[in-house]
C-alpha cells in the first residue's frame, strides 16, 4: 500500500492541489513575480528547467517518495508558489517538506504558515509520520530563520552537501519537528496564523 495518496488541503485563504502538468504556465507566471530563479541559493524553476522539475515530482509521488502541491490563494484561484514532500521513507514514516516558494508579493504574509500547518498537520495526523524534516542553503537566511519560527530544531550542517549546477559546494542546514514537538508547534502555528491575518488586514 502508498504511503502517499492525491490529496487537497485547504485552509479558509490557502488552497494546495496535486501539482501536475498542467501548471507549467501557471508557476512560471508565480515564479515570474520577482524574478525568483534569479536566486543563487536556492531552486526556483525557470522556462529552462520547469518540465523536468514537475516530472520530478510526479516520479517520486510515483514512487511513494513524495508528493507534491501547487499553492493557490482562494480568493482568486491564483497559482502562488508550490511545496511538497520529498526524500521519503515510508519504512521510518519520515518525510521532509522541500521545493517550497512563493511569489514574491505572497512572501512574508500569512500563505508560509498556514501551508506549513496544513503539510504538517496532514504528515503527523494522517500519514502518522514520526519526524518531519526541512533542509535549506546555509546562505538562504530567510529560509532558514522561516524554519525556526515554525518550531523546528536544527538538527546539523551537512558540509559539502551538494555540488550547484555551477560547480560550488553547498552546505546544507537540516532542521526537524518529532512527533512528541507537534501539539506545541501546531498550537503556536494557529496563534501565529491568527495575529499575521490581523496585522493584514489591520483589524
Amino acid at each position: 500500500m502508498k504511503w502517499f495518496n492525491e490529496v487537497r488541503l485547504e485552509t479558509e485563504h490557502t488552497r494546495l492541489v496535486p501539482i501536475s502538468r498542467d501548471y507549467k504556465d501557471d508557476l512560471l507566471k508565480a515564479a515570474a513575480d520577482g524574478n525568483l530563479w534569479e536566486l543563487w541559493y536556492t531552486s526556483v524553476p525557470s522556462a529552462g528547467d520547469i518540465d523536468a522539475y514537475i516530472e520530478k515530482a510526479l516520479s517520486d509521488f510515483q514512487q511513494d517518495k513524495g508528493l507534491g502541491f501547487v499553492v493557490l490563494d482562494k480568493k482568486d484561484g491564483k497559482v502562488i508558489g508550490t511545496t511538497r514532500y520529498t526524500n521519503a521513507t515510508p519504512e521510518h514514516r519520515r518525510l521532509e517538506i522541500g521545493y517550497t516558494w512563493y511569489a514574491q508579493s505572497y512572501q512574508k504574509t500569512h500563505v508560509n504558515s498556514e501551508c506549513k500547518l496544513l503539510l504538517l498537520t496532514h504528515a503527523f495526523e494522517t500519514l502518522q509520520a514520526i519526524a518531519v524534516e526541512f533542509r535549506t542553503h546555509w546562505y538562504n537566511f530567510p529560509s532558514r530563520n522561516a524554519i525556526a519560527r515554525l518550531g523546528a530544531k536544527q538538527d546539523g550542517v551537512l558540509r559539502n552537501h551538494q555540488v550547484g549546477p555551477d560547480g560550488i559546494l553547498r552546505d546544507t542546514v537540516v532542521f526537524s519537528i518529532i512527533e512528541s514537538e507537534w501539539a506545541s508547534c501546531k498550537r503556536s502555528l494557529h496563534y501565529k496564523i491568527a495575529a499575521l491575518h490581523q496585522k493584514e488586514t489591520g483589524a
